[in-house]
């Protein structure tokens, strides 16, 4: 009787240790513009997830899986239906988006061809936004998926996600990423394990690497100076990737740091680990 109680208090400890491990790594959630959801789902087997008919991350075990989906930023606010497919039966699960402020931030760049580019330059983006949004919509079917991070490079966060930018007072897209200020040189390590989809060197982005964590989970590295990894390469959390630089359109050596979920970009301070 000792035995089976001993043995019940055991099992009933490491349920709950595993559990609360669970718990400390999945993201912080935000239900707005550019935040995570993150959705229950019961099922015995693993469930297929899809997010206006993208493919959408989900983890857990039989009965207690998790679908983790990247909110659009240019999403209308309100009411939103994740499709959920599981041994042949389909299901809608609902949830609200709600709107968050984000503020507008004004640029000089002197390069003016970075704001309005010439003929020659929009033909090179044609080209290059074929390999950037390849390497965004990577989907690579793994179990253990990554989903706390440590910060990829030393240096104070610059200019924050979401902002509204200007360019010489002409309005563009929102800040997809979050800044890493630091001088030209200062090392980018892998915040988490993952295969390298993609390095190159873009007229925006400047030398850029993307890592591959698994199940659509992409981190984007822009505006190096030197890529010291290529396509194809494993990499561990805290492996070398390259130093921070100033190619591309910048005001000064930076990283810019994205996290793209069901290709979608959205906060990466929610997936940080605290220090």
């Amino acid at each position: 009787m000792k035995n089976r109680l001993l043995s019940f208090l055991i099992s009933t400890c490491l349920a709950i240790a595993f559990s609360f491990v669970n718990a400390n790594e999945l993201p912080d959630e935000l239900n707005a513009p550019g935040g995570v959801v993150i959705i229950p789902i019961n099922s015995k087997d693993r469930p297929k997830a899809f997010f206006y008919d993208k493919r959408v991350l989900v983890i857990g075990e039989s009965q207690n899986w998790k679908a983790i989906i990247g909110i659009p930023l240019k999403i209308e606010l309100g009411e939103h239906k994740l499709k959920v497919v599981s041994n042949g039966v389909e299901a809608n699960y609902l949830f609200e988006v709600v709107g968050k402020a984000y503020e507008a931030q004004y640029l000089t760049i002197k390069n003016k061809r970075q704001v309005n580019p010439n003929k020659e330059d929009m033909l090179r983006i044609t080209r290059e936004r074929k390999l950037i949004s390849k390497a965004k919509i990577n989907w690579r079917e793994i179990d253990n998926v990554p989903l706390r991070f440590i910060k990829p490079a030393k240096g104070p966060f610059s200019s924050s996600f979401g902002l509204r930018r200007f360019f010489n007072n002409q309005p563009r897209n929102p800040h997809s990423g979050l800044d890493i200020a630091a001088e030209t040189g200062t090392p980018i390590v892998a915040p988490a394990a993952g295969i390298v989809t993609n390095a190159g060197d873009y007229f925006f982005n400047g030398k850029t690497v993307f890592l591959d964590h698994g199940q659509g989970l992409i981190t984007m590295y822009c505006h190096m100076e030197n890529i010291s990894v290529e396509e194809g390469d494993i990499v561990d959390v805290n492996d070398l990737l390259g130093t921070i630089g100033s190619t591309g359109r910048v005001t000064g050596a930076h990283l810019h740091w994205s996290v793209i979920l069901n290709n979608t970009t959205v906060e990466p301070l929610l997936f940080l680990k605290a220090e």
